[in-house]
């Protein structure tokens, strides 16, 4: 089953057209056609704009997997995970963990990420940094666990082996 993605860039720069996002157009080139990716958008570091965002993908457009992109450090105005979490019923903690751990092993700097992922609905949401190359390595420790999770979160009854 190919289920459908939207990519959000979070980035101040970008949304005022001060930076060209190149994270969400890598995000969608590493997804390739095994992901049915829509929207790529880029939004201000808003709480309000990043939550409604994200509610507005799942809640009304029926995306399945959500990525962010940007916002998950310490700076000031990196609020993404904060936004997350005010729209998830549910936080998928294992995911954040091993993007952390197989960041660390490539940079310390791995740990400074506070990326979470979690569920909304029956829809996944994955906070990753903002960097291209820094995102498409965290969505590459995880993407092996991601259709299971997603057919787990829609219900399906099989048996997890």
């Amino acid at each position: 089953m190919r289920y459908k993605t939207a990519i959000i860039t979070i980035s101040d720069k970008g949304s005022r057209g001060e930076r060209v996002d190149t994270s969400g157009p890598a995000l969608k080139e590493f997804l390739g056609d095994a992901y049915d990716t829509g929207e790529i958008t880029i939004i201000p570091d808003e709480i309000p704009i990043i939550a409604d965002t994200i509610k507005r993908l799942v809640d009304n457009e029926k995306v399945d997997l959500v990525i962010t992109t940007g916002g998950t450090g310490v700076a000031r105005r990196d609020v993404t995970p904060e936004a997350t979490r005010t729209v998830i019923d549910r936080e998928l903690p294992g995911f954040a963990e091993a993007i952390r751990m197989e960041s660390y092993k490539i940079t310390p700097r791995g740990i400074v990420s506070r990326g979470i992922c979690g569920i909304r609905g029956e829809s996944m949401i994955i906070n990753l940094p903002g960097s291209p190359k820094g995102a498409v390595e965290c969505l590459g420790f995880v993407i092996e666990a991601i259709p299971h999770a997603l057919a787990k979160i829609k219900g399906d009854p099989a048996d997890c082996a």
